[in-house]
């Protein structure tokens, strides 16, 4: 049976996300957000007797959803097709797969990423080298996202002043940034969608000139140390094994991939 979930269902929701924090990144962050009785969310849940089995978020005009096992693909398919304005779709890859067959719209945009998390750091960090790392204030949000468009990686980024004060004020983000012994801003590293449970890594670059250099990873080592004294599960995204590399020495390992798919409006 499948319904929609109200904030009476809220224990038996966690129940079923929370110990894949990583992996319900979006989903926990969004109901801490918005609850259920939003106009601008719904969520939805597949019983089976007394228990919970799947969840279908719609956030705006994005749908996510997760299963720890089968799920009435057809029922959520259902749901999604009467949305009839043009959507997002995404999850991980075996729970999007069979979704796929079921949607009956034109696909604009249809992406795959390696999904990873970490829930302790492979090594010991050496806390006296991150000393120098900073937590970006609002003082440094410009001279952050410049060094940030200085990158090519980031030169179309939609990172704004507004965007770093949001996230700030609204607890859903952070940023650690270092600077050379000139005083210049070389490197950052942030975090969006950080919710109770986890928080999804971003924005991990340097500024041109200065790579290979151990100020990137300073970095990340600073952001991972914080968050994971938090209790907090740690997530990113990556396209190619060689930038995952980078953070598999961290600790982070692969959790499957991750599909995004774009659909028309009806």
């Amino acid at each position: 049976m499948i319904r929609k979930l109200t904030k009476e269902d809220h224990g038996k929701v966690m129940e079923l996300v929370e110990p894949k924090a990583a992996e319900n990144l979006f989903i926990i962050g969004d109901i801490e957000a918005f609850g259920y009785d939003s106009d601008i969310q719904d969520v939805w849940g597949q019983w089976e007797k007394q228990k919970l089995i799947a969840v279908l978020l719609r956030y705006r005009e994005n749908f996510i959803v997760y299963s720890e096992n089968d799920y009435d693909v057809k029922g959520f398919s259902e749901i999604i097709n009467a949305h009839k304005h043009r959507f997002d779709l995404s999850g991980l890859n075996h729970l999007i797969d069979p979704l796929q067959k079921y949607i009956d719209r034109y696909v604009r945009v249809h992406k795959e990423t390696y999904y990873a998390a970490c829930e302790k750091l492979s090594y010991a960090v050496n806390t006296e080298q991150i000393k120098q790392v900073e937590y970006l204030s609002p003082a440094d949000y410009k001279e952050n996202i410049e060094m940030l468009g200085s990158i090519p990686e980031f030169s179309t980024s939609n990172i704004t002043i507004e965007s770093r004060a949001d996230a700030e004020k609204n607890k859903t983000g952070r940023t650690y940034f270092i600077r050379d012994t000139n005083g210049t801003m070389v490197a950052s590293a942030s975090t969006t969608a950080e919710n109770s449970q986890s928080a999804m890594i971003v924005g991990v670059g340097t500024k041109p000139g200065y790579e290979q250099q151990g100020y990137a990873t300073k970095c990340m080592e600073k952001l991972c140390v914080t968050l994971l004294a938090e209790g907090k599960s740690l997530c990113l995204f990556y396209d190619n094994p060689a930038a995952g590399n980078i953070y598999k020495r961290l600790g982070f390992k692969d959790i499957g991939m991750w599909t995004m798919l774009r659909y028309e409006a009806e």
